[in-house]
């Protein structure tokens, strides 16, 4: 280092150390190169404070006006991209109070005063997390939107049930979709509730032992869209549950972007072909040229380990912390940052994707007439009209699918006489319910595939939604 450089970097200590640290304590030391993304949190902050502050009679109104001014130029300057950030002043907070520094002069020294880089920086990364979980739930929605679309449009449009991946009962394309909504409303919920829980300040902990001056906590806590100071200063600095429990969410609903991703994939294949991706959305293959590869669908489906990896880094960082705050800490942000970023990216890629889908209903209806899809329609017949205990029911229609098997034909595609020739319990009505579109029809317990059932349910959430 030279001396100026040293001198510096000495400058932050306070004259503690009689040397600054070298190029690899600085190197793992500085988070500047993360946490600047901090910024409009921490000017925000800063302006509740020094706000606060003046009000309490602890600056001048004047010290107070120059400390505002200042910080909206540090805004601006950051938001132009004309903002000199420094690795030696290790972190945002302290870049923006030199910057106010070389502006203001001797008032920006004050800004500090009842406050510490700990409560600062909890404050600054629970205002961040509180937007993202706001982000996150206006983008769910717009995907809530776009599943709702395609589930109107094909309500009554029939398609394989799968269970184990293989056939089980016809469903609706509409009942699929609205399947998704229901997903994407409770990961919605999820950050609902827990933007809730954060909403707390933890500003006026200062290091962890709270403040000799006469603040006003609840002042700042209003100011910055709090519901309330945090109770406890040790547990203001050193909570990060708030940055935990975004990443589970965003767990969860990437776990839900996967497998809605995997259904694409399935879907689109040439085996299936029950739905067509746009070209906005696939790729060619750069040496087949038959194919169209659903690349987004294949990457969305690949970001939960994106996802997943930050939450489990963040709770192994966090797990053997004594109180109050240590430097591991501040190994919490970049895990935070890239879930944040990696989630927003899937959400709209699947939105568009869900938007932009073009749904097969030949191959789908095809596909939901073979398999014996309808067995457990002529077992419920069975037990309803003919008055069979479930399992004889049960083991009828399995005789009966043996023998449309054998025959290589369906189940409606079995005469009166072969089926009674199992049991003569059976009559002309059974027929009424093998089709696929008798099945569903039928199907009209509340949540069940009915086309009017997934009508109605597609109603509900368009007037929650609004």
């Amino acid at each position: 280092m030279t001396d100026s450089t040293e001198k510096s970097s000495n400058a932050m200590w306070g004259g503690r150390f009689a040397a600054g640290p070298d190029a690899i304590m600085e190197a793992i030391n500085a988070s500047i190169g993360f946490d600047k993304r901090l910024y409009a949190q921490d000017i925000r902050g800063s302006r509740a404070h020094a706000a606060m502050l003046a009000a309490q009679g602890i600056l001048t109104d004047s010290d107070a006006a120059a400390i505002r001014e200042g910080l909206l130029t540090v805004l601006s300057e950051i938001e132009a991209g004309d903002f000199p950030f420094s690795t030696a002043l290790e972190d945002i907070h302290m870049n923006v109070e030199a910057r106010l520094k070389e502006i203001i002069g001797e008032p920006a020294g004050r800004l500090h005063t009842a406050r510490s880089r700990n409560d600062q920086v909890a404050t600054d990364f629970r205002l961040w997390v509180r937007d993202q979980c706001d982000a996150a739930g206006t983008a769910l929605e717009a995907l809530m939107r776009a599943l709702l679309t395609q589930a109107e449009a094909h309500a009554d449009w029939v398609m394989p049930g799968f269970t184990h991946l293989q056939t089980a009962q016809p469903v609706t394309f509409g009942h699929h979709m609205m399947a998704y909504v229901e997903m994407i409303a409770r990961d919605r919920s999820r950050f609902a509730d827990a933007r809730k829980r954060m909403n707390e300040s933890p500003l006026g902990a200062a290091a962890l032992a709270g403040t000799g001056f006469p603040i006003d906590r609840q002042m700042t806590a209003e100011a910055l869209g709090f519901d309330r100071p945090m109770a406890n200063s040790l547990d203001a600095v050193s909570d990060r549950d708030f940055a935990l429990e975004f990443l589970s969410a965003s767990s969860i609903c990437a776990v839900h972007l996967s497998r809605l991703a995997e259904e694409l994939v399935i879907w689109s294949s040439a085996q299936f072909r029950f739905v067509a991706m746009s070209d906005k959305w696939s790729t060619g293959s750069s040496i087949m040229p038959q194919k169209r590869n659903p690349d987004a669908a294949e990457l969305i489906r690949a970001k939960i380990g994106r996802i997943l990896g930050a939450t489990v880094a963040l709770f192994t960082v966090m797990k053997g912390l004594p109180l109050a705050y240590s430097k591991d800490m501040q190994e919490d942000k970049e895990q935070v940052f890239d879930a944040a970023d990696t989630l927003m990216l899937a959400l709209a890629a699947m939105t568009g994707m869900i938007s932009d889908l073009t749904v097969n209903r030949d191959k789908l209806e095809a596909a939901a007439s073979n398999g014996f899809s309808t067995a457990t329609d002529l077992a419920d017949w069975l037990v309803r009209e003919a008055g069979l205990p479930f399992r004889e029911a049960h083991h009828v229609t399995g005789t009966l699918v043996a023998m449309a098997e054998k025959k290589g034909v369906d189940l409606p595609d079995l005469s009166l006489a072969e089926m009674q020739s199992v049991n003569p319990a059976i009559t002309e009505d059974i027929f009424r319910v093998l089709g696929v579109h008798n099945s569903v029809a039928s199907r009209q317990s509340y949540g069940g595939t009915a086309p009017d059932q997934v009508r109605a349910q597609i109603a509900r959430w368009k007037q929650v939604l609004g």
